[in-house]
């Protein structure tokens, strides 16, 4: 079921998000529900977060596949190690229409999760798929893309998306 998306600034985005005690079938639907979400975002999205759609769980759902279908279920993520090498992105969210800005991160991230079995589980990711997943765990904490641009470029940013929305 797609679901409707958060728009900024909707307090929920900026709420930090509750661990998962479990993989049950309520998570699963939950899981099932933000990828058909993040299939039918414009442009096709390549990540979501539980909170972007009011789900307050440490939920997060990555696709940055070419054919798609191979999207990466994680409850609790969490980055256990980056590399010293950045890459350069530019990130938007569905949550800020019109709006993006491109961001640096760490170009490979090696994260810990609970998988779709309710497993722990490490797996490394690297370019578009690292990230994605830090842009997702930015909103599990509370933050948007934005968050990590200087004060000024980010006060830009969001007058700019103001605009544009009010037009």
């Amino acid at each position: 079921m797609i679901r409707d998306i958060l728009i900024w600034p909707d307090p929920r985005l900026k709420t930090k998000a509750e661990p998962v005690a479990a993989i049950d079938d309520e998570i699963r639907a939950t899981w099932d529900d933000m990828i058909d979400t993040m299939e039918a975002m414009p442009g096709q999205g390549v990540g979501l977060a539980a909170n972007q759609i009011g789900v307050l769980q440490r939920l997060v759902v990555v696709d940055c596949s070419d054919e798609r279908g191979r999207a990466v279920r994680m409850a609790n993520p969490e980055i256990v190690a980056a590399s010293d090498a950045i890459n350069a992105h530019t990130e938007a969210s569905p949550c800020l229409p019109e709006a993006w800005a491109e961001i640096l991160r760490p170009a490979e991230v090696t994260v810990r999760f609970l998988n779709a079995g309710g497993e722990s589980e490490e797996r490394a990711f690297s370019g578009l798929w690292a990230t994605s997943v830090q842009h997702q765990i930015d909103h599990l904490d509370g933050r948007m893309f934005f968050d990590n641009l200087s004060r000024l470029k980010r006060d830009r940013l969001l007058k700019k998306a103001q605009k544009k929305r009010g037009r």
